[in-house]
């Protein structure tokens, strides 16, 4: 059995749905289930039952998903520990610069005690780059939020963080317990630069064009609240500088922290790197 062939086993008894599990390997339908078959015919017996209600395993399917995962990590560790011992294994994740999440100290822990010997390089983005250098090729995987531009890629929600308005603390808003975005109304927010990705830009300016000062890192964001008495959006859990208060934004979706990377890339420490961020930041 060939790992390639069992890596497509595996997405289809995850997705159940041959459509689902060919988009997710970035092929088409007939030669995965060419391939399933072929499969079916070398384990000698069904996989799948295949009905009008959909896909589901056979008890000799249920077997071999377990087994054939066990060999798909066994021969990624492999991989990467060739790569380690030819010193050739690192690794560039991208972060934003305002990232002080235990989330991601929880995944640096993690990561260093599975990957020991993997150089992992990173790379700190402002605010106006929300994947990181992720489109720019400058890195391997970004952890970092949405939403973004997601053409060529592939994004794992892992949080999803509710948001507040930042205000100065004498602002008249600040004694209020939550607040709406229409509360806001009129206001000068800070905003980001000409050419931020326009998804990134709605999100963190509430869906409304908006006029004040431009920011490029989170401490532009609150000087620009703290000198000039301007509004934006933060994190509600992220703690003010003295003299700010934020107040919670009851109509505004949270902020969702997401790894990505780009479609078809089969690094296995990008793999890794994300399976390890799903298990840290569910704690």
């Amino acid at each position: 059995m060939e790992l390639r062939t069992l890596r497509y086993f595996v997405a289809v008894a995850e997705e159940l749905h041959f459509g689902r599990a060919a988009a997710r390997l970035h092929m088409s339908q007939p030669p995965l289930s060419r391939a399933i078959k072929q499969l079916e015919t070398e384990a000698g017996a069904a996989l799948f039952d295949r009905s009008s209600a959909g896909v589901t395993l056979t008890p000799v399917g249920a077997v071999l998903l377990d087994e054939a995962r066990a060999l798909l990590d066994q021969a990624d560790r492999v991989r990467v520990r060739v790569a380690a011992a030819a010193g050739a294994a690192t690794l560039t994740v991208g972060m934003l610069g305002d990232s002080t999440d235990p989330g991601a100290s929880r995944l640096a822990g993690a990561y260093r005690r599975l990957h020991p010997r993997v150089e992992v390089r990173i790379r700190e983005a402002g605010l106006t780059d929300p994947t990181c250098g992720l489109h720019a090729g400058l890195v391997d995987v970004a952890l970092t939020r949405g939403p973004f531009d997601e053409t060529g890629l592939t994004v794992h929600a892992l949080r999803a963080d509710p948001v507040g308005a930042l205000l100065r603390a004498d602002d008249p808003l600040a004694r209020h317990g939550s607040l709406k975005l229409a509360d806001l109304a009129g206001r000068r927010w800070f905003r980001f630069p000409e050419g931020t990705d326009p998804r990134w830009q709605s999100y963190w300016n509430g869906g409304e064009p908006r006029e004040g000062p431009v920011v490029r890192a989170v401490q532009e964001c609150q000087q620009a609240v703290l000198w000039n008495g301007t509004v934006g959006m933060t994190l509600l859990d992220h703690e003010p500088a003295a003299g700010l208060t934020v107040v919670p934004l009851t109509d505004m979706p949270p902020s969702r922290v997401v790894a990505a990377w780009n479609e078809g890339d089969t690094n296995p420490l990008i793999r890794s790197f994300v399976d390890t961020a799903i298990a840290a930041y569910r704690h």
